[in-house]
C-alpha cells in the first residue's frame, strides 16, 4: 500500500500538481537521489516557458553587494553573531561617504543591486532612512535597493509610531525597490520564541510581505533551519510561504540555508549537514509550486555544494555578493566572483546568465 501511495505521489509531482503537507512529510523520507530527480523535474516544469522557452537550460545569478548599514540591534537573537549594542566598542553606523565608496566599487564591478539590512537600531530617526534611500537612488539610479527585512519594518512602525503601510510607502517613494526575506527563520511561533524571543512573530512577518506586495514591491522568501525546529515545523513554514504567495503573488524566489552555530549563543548538538540541506531545498522546490525561482545557498554551503544544489531543484546561483557580514560573523566565509560562478554553472551543464532582482536577463 505504501508503494502505491508513493507511486501516486510521484505521479502527482511529475504532473505539476500541488502536494499537501502530509505528502511533503512522506516525501521527506524518500531516498535523496529520488528526491533530487523529482525536484529537478519540478524545476523544469516551472522554468519551461521562461526566457523564450530556454529556462530549463539557464541558471541565473546577480551581481550585488550586501551592505549592513549598522550592527546595532536590540533584539539579541540567539542565532546571530553579528549584532552589537551601543555599549560595544565595535558598534557602527555607516556614513553616506562610506556607502558611496561601497557603491562605487559595486558599480565598477558591473553590479546592479545592493542588499541593505541592519540591526534594530533604537535611535536612528525616520528621516535618516529617507535621506539614505534618496541619496542612493539619486546618485546611483542604476542600483536597485533591495532592503530592510520584515522585522526591520515592524521595528520602524513601532519606533516611529507610524502605520506599517505608511512606512513602506514612504520608503518606496524615497527609492526602495524591493524587500529581502530576512528574519523569516522558521515561521512557527513556538520556534521563534526559543531562538529570537524579542523579534516579530510569524503573522507580523507575513503582514509586511502582504503590505509590500500590495504596494507593488516584490520580495524574496527565506528559511533558516537546523536549530531547534522539527521537520514538521519546516513544512509548516513552507505552507505559510505558499499560502502567502497565493494571496499576494509577490515572492520572486525562495532561499533556504542551514543555521551556522559558530560564535552564537544558540548551540546545537550537531550542525546540519549537506545532505539535509539538499533534501530541504529539493522539498521546497516541489512544495512551493507557486514560487518560480529557487536559489542555491553557496554562501553557507560552499561553492561545490552550491553547484550540486542545481540538481536539487535550484535554477539560480544567487549573488556574487561582494560583501557579506552576517553569516561570516558566525564563522562561515565563502567568496566567489562572477567568472567563478559562471564556471561552476557551466560545469553543472547549464548556461549562466546575469539577471536583475526581477529575474529579467541582463546579457
Amino acid at each position: 500500500m505504501v508503494s502505491l501511495n508513493r507511486d501516486a505521489l510521484t505521479e502527482k509531482i511529475l504532473e505539476g500538481a500541488r502536494i499537501s503537507t502530509d505528502d511533503a512529510l512522506e516525501l521527506y523520507r524518500s531516498p535523496l537521489e529520488e528526491l533530487a530527480a523529482l525536484a529537478n523535474a519540478r524545476r523544469d516544469l516551472a522554468k519551461a516557458k521562461s526566457y523564450g522557452g530556454r529556462g530549463r537550460e539557464i541558471v541565473t545569478y546577480i551581481v550585488d553587494r550586501n551592505i549592513n548599514y549598522t550592527n546595532v540591534c536590540n533584539v539579541y537573537c540567539k542565532f546571530c553573531a553579528f549584532y552589537r549594542t551601543e555599549r560595544d566598542e565595535d558598534h557602527y553606523v555607516l556614513s553616506f561617504e562610506q556607502l558611496d565608496q561601497k557603491l562605487d566599487e559595486l558599480t565598477a564591478a558591473g553590479g546592479v543591486q545592493i542588499l541593505m539590512q541592519g540591526g534594530h537600531h533604537p535611535k536612528l530617526p525616520f528621516q535618516w532612512y529617507i535621506d539614505l534611500l534618496r541619496h542612493i537612488h539619486e546618485k546611483y539610479p542604476h542600483i536597485n535597493i533591495h532592503g530592510f527585512s520584515p522585522p526591520e519594518f515592524q521595528h520602524f512602525a513601532e519606533t516611529f509610531r507610524m502605520p506599517l503601510r505608511e512606512v513602506i510607502s514612504q520608503f518606496k517613494t524615497a527609492g526602495l525597490g524591493s524587500i529581502p526575506g530576512g528574519g523569516g527563520e522558521i515561521l512557527v511561533d513556538r520556534v521563534r520564541k526559543r531562538i529570537s524571543p524579542l523579534k516579530i512573530n510569524s503573522d507580523e512577518w507575513l503582514e509586511v510581505m502582504q503590505v509590500a506586495h500590495e504596494l507593488g514591491l516584490k520580495s524574496s522568501a527565506t528559511m533558516m533551519f537546523g536549530h531547534v525546529e522539527t521537520v514538521e515545523d519546516r513544512v509548516e513554514h513552507l505552507q505559510r510561504i505558499r499560502d502567502q504567495q497565493d494571496r499576494s503573488g509577490g515572492f520572486t524566489a525562495f532561499i533556504c540555508w542551514t543555521f551556522q552555530p559558530q560564535h552564537t549563543v544558540l548551540k546545537v548538538k550537531q550542525p546540519t549537514g549537506v545532505s539535509e540541506y539538499l533534501r530541504m531545498q529539493a522539498l521546497a522546490r516541489i512544495f512551493l509550486d507557486n514560487v518560480d525561482n529557487i536559489q542555491s545557498s553557496w554562501v553557507t554551503q560552499g561553492p561545490d555544494i552550491g553547484q550540486i544544489a542545481l540538481r536539487y531543484g535550484a535554477n539560480d546561483f544567487g549573488s556574487v555578493m561582494m560583501e557579506e557580514n552576517v553569516v561570516s560573523s558566525a564563522g562561515t566565509t565563502f567568496r566567489l566572483d562572477a567568472a567563478q560562478i559562471e564556471s561552476l554553472i557551466h560545469e553543472a551543464g547549464y548556461e549562466p546568465r546575469r539577471r536583475n532582482n526581477w529575474y529579467e536577463l541582463l546579457n
